[in-house]
């Protein structure tokens, strides 16, 4: 048990240093359960950050690309032999059930290992000039000091496909995770500090966005921002960024449909909406909240859907057999209570949960709420909801069911269950997204391949794998006379 008079410092310059305030950390399934205090940093702390990120950076981006893969490798193996603890964190800090929780902690460590091995395959292009005796080296070069602003839905492995690949490329790195989950920050910042980084490579900044990831932002000495979160909050740090003309990368939420053919497999399509919508909470940017059903499996998809909710667990997250969690915290819970009421008020049929829960420890519990009989263009079809709420919309056939998927603002992922190829190799090619499932659940995604999307879900080059160096490096053109 974490002491709650201890306060977690923030990690800057290779040292422990008290913030400004402290943050009481609280265990959404047990709201008596005080995980820890965390130290909260003002605009003070993140200059001191990164400026010592700037100092630290020349020689860091020096070091050879085997010390950098053995520190890589070191932050992953540890990861993955703590996996059970740390995932015990996040789903106690979280709300993630403890199997979500541990997958999610093994999901960081594979991204470090992955890293680890990526550092070692620099790449680079040698050319031919159009010019006779002139050589044409194209390599890559870090972009400097990288300010890193992450969610609270995934608080190891968003961090993680943000940190590594900054750390691989030769960048130092500004962290600033959520206020929600300073708990699996902290502990990975703590990996990181032992896994042999030259002071100041790596630094952790924990507080509230509108005055460190603000700071962030604005700070001079930041050569590029990553953000994920919200639409509103990264339009503004994008407009921020763009004045001082400072690369960035923003990941922003969606609004994902999951298209079922009459053709489908009922209890497929069943599996793929129920793990797409309500697992994790429904507190995915690639949930599939919008679920578009074509008429002749419409009226025999609904009722399975609904007896499939019906045995559903909603529990502590750590307790087993849970299979949702509880929101995340009063906030977000109030949030999901009004896109409920506003669904209703709005002529659709609540047509199972969305109602408050009591469990035996105070928690933020809601029964997971579907909605039947919406259309297009009401609220809880438009917006990005981030809770175990999902809509069904009824469609005439492929075609309409494809003008709907589209019709959003949002172009992260889709779905679509069926058997048949020719609508499967259509969609994939139609879709207005960035990633395509065919039936699979929209939410779940490798570590090694890109992820993002179009329209007002991302901004910027894609995350992971390999496709992470387009953010985290920038390209040089050399010419040689033979």
């Amino acid at each position: 048990m974490t002491s709650t008079t201890t306060i977690h410092k923030n990690f800057i310059d290779g040292e422990w240093l008290a913030g400004s305030d402290a943050t009481v950390n609280v265990n959404p399934s047990d709201l008596d359960d005080v995980i820890g205090r965390y130290a909260v940093a003002d605009a003070t702390q993140v200059e001191h950050a990164v400026t010592a990120a700037r100092r630290a950076f020349k020689p860091w981006s020096a070091v050879g690309v085997q010390e950098r893969s053995d520190i890589l490798d070191r932050v992953g193996t540890e990861i993955l032999a703590r996996r059970e603890e740390l995932g015990r964190l996040l789903s106690r800090e979280e709300g993630k059930t403890l199997p979500e929780g541990i997958g999610e902690a093994t999901r960081a460590g594979q991204i470090f290992r992955f890293f680890a091995a990526e550092v070692l395959r620099g790449r680079g292009e040698l050319l031919d000039s159009v010019r006779p005796g002139v050589g044409v080296e194209i390599t890559r070069e870090p972009v400097g000091v990288v300010g890193l602003i992450t969610p609270w839905n995934f608080p190891l492995a968003i961090p993680a496909w943000k940190i590594a690949p900054a750390l691989a490329y030769g960048n130092c790195v500004v962290f600033k995770p959520a206020e929600l989950v300073p708990g699996c920050a902290w502990a990975l910042a703590d990996i990181l500090s032992r896994a042999g980084l030259p002071d100041g490579v790596f630094n952790l900044v924990m507080g509230p966005g509108a005055v460190v990831g603000d700071a962030i932002a604005r700070s001079a000495g930041v050569d590029a921002i990553s953000f994920t979160g919200s639409v509103s909050t990264g339009k503004r740090v994008a407009a921020v960024a763009a004045e001082r003309l400072a690369k960035v990368q923003l990941e922003m939420g969606g609004k994902n449909p999951l298209v079922i053919l009459d053709d489908a497999d009922l209890d497929v399509a069943v599996r793929c909406a129920v793990q797409g919508s309500y697992y994790s909470t429904g507190q995915r940017c690639t949930a599939s909240s919008r679920l578009i059903v074509a008429s002749g499996i419409h009226d025999r998809f609904v009722k399975s859907l609904g007896e499939a909710l019906s045995r559903l667990t909603v529990d502590d997250a750590l307790a087993p057999g849970t299979d949702i969690g509880p929101v995340v915290d009063e906030r977000q819970l109030a949030r999901d209570l009004g896109y409920i009421e506003s669904g209703t008020g709005e002529g659709a049929t609540l047509a199972f949960g969305g109602n408050l829960l009591t469990r035996a420890k105070r928690g933020h519990y809601l029964s997971p709420a579907l909605f039947t009989e919406t259309t297009p263009e009401m609220r809880i079809n438009r917006e990005e909801i981030f809770g175990p709420v999902a809509t069904v919309l009824r469609a005439d056939g492929y075609e309409h069911a494809l003008a709907i998927a589209n019709d959003t603002p949002f172009g992260l992922c889709a779905g679509i269950v069926t058997g048949s190829l020719k609508h499967a190799a259509h969609f994939k090619r139609n879709a207005d997204v960035g990633m395509v499932m065919v039936n699979l659940p929209t939410a779940g995604v490798d570590y090694h391949t890109p992820f993002g999307g179009r329209k007002a879900s991302s901004h910027g080059p894609r995350e992971q794998g390999a496709y992470a160096r387009e953010f985290f490096t920038t390209v040089k053109t050399s010419y040689v006379q033979a």
